[in-house]
């Protein structure tokens, strides 16, 4: 289950394709295929790792807290189909 209040990063097995309208994210044990559809998730998905939480790294992609609600529908997805994983503590 995604929580926003925890760490997340990108699953090793995922491959991040930077494109003019976001990002391909590619998941090699999965074979599933995933689309950023704006650089700022884009941003937010590379600096996930950097952060102590998904609240965070939006944060500092320059998202405030009243306009997170679409990009953490987008984590949730992602997380859903494997593409992030929980952080280890």
């Amino acid at each position: 289950m995604f929580d926003p209040d925890r760490g997340w990063r990108l699953h090793p097995q995922v491959a991040v394709r930077p494109e003019p309208f976001g990002a391909l994210l590619y998941h090699f044990g999965t074979r599933k295929l995933s689309f950023l559809k704006n650089r700022t998730i884009l941003e937010v998905v590379q600096s996930l790792g950097d952060h102590a939480d998904v609240r965070s790294a939006c944060r500092g992609a320059g998202v405030d807290d009243a306009g997170q609600a679409p990009y953490l529908r987008a984590l949730s997805v992602l997380a859903e189909s494997n593409m992030l994983v929980p952080q280890e503590a």
